[in-house]
């Protein structure tokens, strides 16, 4: 008869020697270092997601310095007063970051349904939509409390948005529809609604432009920088983008998207449902892309104007990509574009460089992380 090798782990034999002389059981080192290891991995992907990301932009800035070339303006001037003006003065900065605060929001609701393989490039519709409840609110409730309105405002925005999300998920789960062609059309949809409504109801009569009456001060968004027209937009948005990571790594409706979006095979044999699980992240996504449109209303443009939503939820989607999915990355993916955009304006006011060069520099960017993306799939399957 063969005698077969012994296959006890060490440590049990060692455990069972020390019971055998009456010791007590050691803790079993294996569960650290499991753990341990589990973190190492974690940080070595987080930092070349992080250098993938910065490697994009140093990478998108350096072919958008040729334009500037062609422009006859010297790169390194342009990037400095682009600096300037977005660093330079506490406007300046309160202007980027009011800016940033749609790009967080929309950015993180793109990222958890990108987790989940889910293409909602719906982010535009979704703010426009927001931004229609989040006015009707704020007109009809004029007499109400200021704090009350103001919840009761972004409130409805939210709704709005995850309703509008809404229709493109259903039309995936009972017509098959895809997401990436339903969310795209709803954007213009969305869009057009903010016109329609502006030339019925809702447009504040004899304006030249389609736009809505003026909200009341008691629907505008307190101001959290004395003497700056900063408002507490961007507060909201970290505190939601550091809670939809706690829910995408630390629930378990986090883990089912992430299944979902990892095997599909897997997630229907654990008894997870695709169309719940498709629902529950586009309508979470489109809550955030809706409560994005409400901040813009209450915050910076204090009435419903048409085309208020300004490319936000396209852009959304370079955001979540640059931030590698990640919803907490997504707050300085965020922070950049929206400074970036305010350091645009002032390189064209000081020196003539078209401030159009900054959708050059976004779309680089994004570019350069897919690339960089399908590149690093590529060699994981080598």
């Amino acid at each position: 008869m063969v005698d077969l090798p012994d296959l006890t782990p060490p440590q049990v034999h060692g455990a069972a020697r020390g019971t055998a002389h009456g010791a007590q059981l050691q803790p079993n080192p294996v569960k650290p270092t499991l753990a341990g290891g589990r973190a190492a991995v974690g940080a070595r992907r987080a930092l070349q997601s992080l250098a993938l990301s910065v490697s994009a932009v140093v990478l998108a800035f350096g072919v958008t310095a040729l334009f500037i070339l062609l422009a006859g303006k010297n790169p390194l001037t342009a990037y400095w007063i682009m600096l300037r003006g977005a660093f330079g003065s506490i406007d300046a900065i309160s202007f980027a970051l009011n800016k940033s605060a749609p790009y967080i929001l929309a950015g993180t609701g793109v990222a958890l349904c990108f987790r989940a393989k889910v293409i909602n490039i719906g982010a535009e519709g979704q703010i426009a939509i927001g931004g229609i409840c989040a006015t009707w609110v704020g007109l009809h409730g004029a007499a109400w409390p200021g704090p009350v309105l103001i919840a009761a405002s972004l409130a409805a925005g939210a709704v709005g948005g995850a309703c509008w999300a809404g229709i493109a998920a259903a039309l995936r789960i009972y017509r098959g529809v895809s997401e990436v062609l339903s969310t795209l059309m709803l954007n213009f949809v969305g869009l057009l609604m903010v016109g329609a409504v502006l030339h019925a109801s809702m447009g504040e009569v004899g304006a030249g432009f389609p736009q809505s009456p003026m909200l009341s001060d008691s629907a505008f968004l307190p101001i959290i920088w004395p003497d700056s027209d900063l408002h507490a937009g961007i507060l909201l948005a970290i505190v939601l983008s550091a809670a939809s990571y706690v829910l995408l790594w630390r629930t378990p409706f986090g883990f089912r998207l992430r299944l979902i979006g990892n095997s599909a095979p897997a997630a229907r044999y654990a008894g997870v449902s695709f169309g719940r699980g498709l629902f529950s992240v586009m309508a979470v996504a489109g809550a955030l892309a809706g409560l994005a449109g409400g901040i813009e209303i209450l915050g910076v443009q204090y009435r419903l104007i048409e085309g208020f939503s300004n490319g936000f939820g396209f852009n959304a989607v370079a955001v979540a990509l640059l931030a590698a999915l990640d919803p907490l990355a997504v707050i300085p993916a965020g922070l950049f574009f929206g400074f970036v955009e305010a350091g645009a304006l002032a390189m064209q006011r000081e020196i003539g460089v078209p401030s159009s060069l900054v959708y050059v520099i976004q779309g680089l960017t994004m570019v350069f992380v897919l690339c960089a993306m399908g590149f690093e799939k590529r060699a994981r399957r080598v």
